[in-house]
């Protein structure tokens, strides 16, 4: 579909989703709705199968050593972190509602993933224009391809350095302070591999504010500027940048032994915010 084909009255959108992710579910929903027509989400209810895939790739990815420093950052995180980022989630939510207008009556498709045959039907059904894939499932070229200019992520880690999971949580741990951020892209056939569209991040706390919080709020403290991207996307006015030359890598689950590492660097004020890098 060619630009121009892309420049109607009002951009068309539909999102993707977690069950359960009401920052994105709800919040995120009545953003794109505040300045577009929402016409459908699809909220994925996974099989636990799909649970145990994403285990065996890790461990294949680590080695069965290092998988146990990923068991362990798990527990550390449920016993000493998930409660507090649960009330910090609540509490953004609450201020995205009193930011954004409620939701109107928009088509919801439940479904176990974003490929499955009811999830493709939707989306050609409801015509899309531009579709925000917020899910951990990589997508088919058969869906990736239904919206008129493109289906985008919002991916928590600068491109190309840091693709897959986690690239904020890799970048403190790494020390590259200057790629704690969020990269705006065209999704294609690779994983992260596709045309960048823009970087955003904020003043972030390593030494206070958990991987979860910081990955969310390169989010959700730049939605204007987002906004405002995608509508020139839409429009046919964005350029993606270049970045060709640099490195680039794939990046998995956090471990204990990084995070507490990237803890010890916060606090001896070793790790400062800095702008991510264009």
């Amino acid at each position: 579909m060619s630009e121009e084909q892309c420049q109607k009255s009002t951009m068309r959108t539909l999102l993707i989703c977690h069950e359960g992710a009401e920052l994105d579910r709800e919040g995120l929903a009545r953003w794109l709705a505040s300045f577009s027509d929402l016409v459908g989400i699809i909220v994925l209810r996974e099989k636990p199968q799909r649970m145990w895939r994403r285990i065996k790739r890790e461990m294949k990815r680590v080695g069965p050593v290092r998988f146990l420093d990923v068991l362990a950052f798990r527990a550390y995180y449920r016993m000493f972190l998930a409660a507090r980022d649960r009330a910090w989630e609540e509490n953004r939510l609450k201020s995205l509602r009193t930011q954004y207008p409620t939701l109107p009556e928009v088509p919801v498709l439940f479904t176990h993933s974003p490929n499955s045959p009811e999830a493709e039907q939707f989306i050609r059904d409801r015509a899309p224009d531009v579709m925000i894939a917020r899910c951990k499932t990589l997508l088919k070229e058969n869906i990736f391809s239904i919206p008129r200019c493109g289906t985008f992520v919002m991916h928590p880690g600068i491109c190309p350095e840091y693709r897959n999971a986690h690239g904020c949580f890799w970048a403190l741990a790494n020390g590259d302070t200057d790629k704690v951020g969020m990269t705006l892209l065209r999704i294609d056939k690779g994983v992260d591999t596709g045309p960048v569209y823009g970087y955003y991040g904020y003043d972030y706390d390593a030494a206070r504010e958990s991987h979860v919080v910081i990955q969310y709020r390169v989010v959700l403290d730049n939605l204007p500027a987002i906004r405002d991207k995608l509508l020139e996307i839409y429009r046919g006015e964005a350029v993606p940048l270049e970045t060709k030359g640099r490195e680039s890598a794939t990046w998995g689950q956090p471990w204990l032994s990084r995070y507490l590492r990237i803890k010890r660097r916060a606090k001896r004020g070793l790790v400062q915010s800095r702008t991510p890098s264009q």
